[in-house]
């Protein structure tokens, strides 16, 4: 329903710029083509078109976009405050409106009474003509109603409502995300350019409003936090008009990201503990916590629901004791023998085959491949063998009695809602986690038992859904067999289609990857 109404109200306010750009003098559809239409605002306000370029730069664009939009308004008269609020805020209603009222004319008449002397006088109204009548009727206009407004009061403006404007769209409609690591691949590529939209499955209410607009937690270039917690609001999801279904690409918050050692943030903060222990860590790191919605931004598959029972044989899937997704160009970690000879680097960046060589083992590569190309790989004439890396020890719970890793391990049940479980030795390791940080509880192990919140409880009721995310690239891809499961709370919104891809192509070149614009997610 959110995203019938949202689609109703852009169409609405698509429809009222379509006929501004009529009075304008242009073609309705110039409205509505992305660029193009920038492009024509440029023409029709006097800016320079180079803009258009800027709106390729991420953040900078958004400034670019609405400073253009509301330049073109003001061409219509409608300067003052409340009229550009309006317009950013509920464009569906006001410009349908300037668009059918008789006395909004663009540069006030002044291009229609140009344009109608030009015809009277036999001008022939080429493209170039056309243009020059357009900056005339402008610098006219200038002079005739001057803006009382400097440039600087103009961009001002034009930042505040882009902000104002962003930070609504971004946090509750939808938001642009990159991929940054190659857990997804082959679904999704490092250097793809996503939209992620948070009406899907209801969008939050920002755990913590006040924050810098357009960072997420750290400060850019001066670093430090960029967020405040004077205002912490509780749990609040708006409807969304679906629910997470099975094998959905999710982007979520990093449930392991609620302590980070800013120091070094390509571990977890536990990880590190696992590896180091606490007192190190806590003496060589400076520790902080981090609210929710703040936390890293991760995007996985969702293979488990609550309710699930998961588990992995072999590197294989199983969801309810059946075969899970399985994705279609799956990769997995392979040793490749040579003869001594070395691979040919050049030909794996184009397979876009991840891995490298080992410095002490001349001949011996460890490769990230799909099955179809473990075959070519291994028709290579210098390749003597290819075998299945193993996927090392450790996985979630982290516990003696679970000698589980990414390959093997469960069945675990995945905590739903209502769901009450028993509390004893071998389940206590697994959903710990869950009822002590995820659901604010204050968990004892003492002697005579488990103390919940300084009750005795030999069972626990889940007061939220939980999920089970993994990364389609099994064998190089952080996720829930790392650290768990992702509760409701955490989930951000549903990947939907990639609007730019780029790939490096090296020597810090780059170059589009045409093929996947506008690619949806699956």
């Amino acid at each position: 329903m959110w995203l019938i109404i949202f689609a109703v109200l852009t169409a609405i306010a698509g429809y009222g710029l379509w006929q501004l750009f009529v009075k304008a003098g242009r073609k309705g559809w110039e409205a509505i083509v992305p660029f193009y239409s920038q492009y024509i605002q440029a023409k029709l306000t006097g800016r320079p078109t180079w803009w258009v370029i800027l709106l390729l730069i991420p953040i900078v664009n958004i400034f670019v976009f609405y400073n253009l939009y509301l330049d073109f308004i003001h061409c219509f008269g409608k300067r003052r405050f409340w009229e550009n609020a309006a317009a950013v805020l509920v464009p569906f209603m006001v410009l349908p409106m300037w668009a059918k009222d008789t006395n909004v004319r663009f540069l006030n008449g002044l291009y229609a009474k140009n344009l109608k002397t030009a015809a009277q006088e036999g001008v022939e109204l080429t493209e170039e003509k056309l243009a020059e009548i357009e900056q005339a009727s402008y610098k006219e206009y200038k002079i005739k109603y001057p803006y009382k407004k400097s440039m600087v009061r103009e961009w001002a403006d034009a930042i505040v409502f882009a902000t104002v404007a962003a930070s609504l769209i971004r946090g509750f409609l939808i938001e642009a995300y990159m991929i940054p690591t190659g857990s997804m691949e082959r679904t999704l590529l490092i250097g793809d350019f996503l939209f992620v939209s948070k009406l899907n499955y209801g969008p939050r209410v920002p755990n913590t409003p006040i924050a810098f607009p357009f960072a997420h937690h750290t400060m850019p270039i001066t670093g430090g936090k960029a967020y405040s917690e004077l205002i912490e609001l509780p749990y609040k999801r708006l409807p969304g008009f679906q629910k997470i279904e099975r094998n959905d690409v999710v982007v979520f918050n990093f449930p392991a990201g609620d302590t980070v050692a800013l120091e070094n943030q390509n571990a977890s903060y536990y990880d590190l503990v696992r590896a180091y222990g606490w007192q190190t860590v806590n003496s060589q790191f400076t520790i902080q916590a981090r609210p929710i919605d703040k936390r890293e931004n991760y995007i996985k598959r969702c293979v488990g629901l609550p309710g699930d029972k998961i588990a992995m044989k072999d590197a294989k899937l199983f969801i309810n004791d059946q075969p899970g997704f399985d994705p279609p160009e799956s990769q997995l970690n392979y040793y490749v023998l040579t003869d001594g000879t070395p691979l040919d680097m050049e030909r794996l960046r184009e397979l876009r085959i991840e891995g490298g060589g080992s410095d002490q083992q001349p001949g011996v590569y460890e490769l990230y491949m799909t099955d179809d190309e473990v075959a070519l790989v291994k028709s290579w004439s210098n390749v003597k063998e290819i075998r299945r890396s193993p996927a090392g020890e450790g996985a979630y719970p982290y516990d003696p009695q679970y000698k589980w890793d990414f390959d093997n391990f469960g069945p675990i049940l995945i905590p739903k809602k209502g769901w009450t479980v028993a509390l004893n030795a071998q389940t206590l390791p697994i959903y710990e986690r869950a009822i002590r940080v995820y659901e604010n509880n204050k968990l004892e192990k003492r002697t005579d038992g488990i103390y919940i919140n300084d009750v005795k409880a030999d069972n626990y009721t889940f007061k939220m859904d939980y999920f089970w995310m993994m990364g389609d690239n099994r064998h190089n891809s952080l996720d829930s067999r790392g650290w768990g499961f992702v509760p409701e709370d955490h989930i951000v919104g549903k990947a939907l289609f990639t609007w730019m891809s780029w790939d490096e192509i090296g020597s810090g070149l780059t170059k589009i990857r045409w093929n996947r614009i506008f690619k949806g997610i699956h």
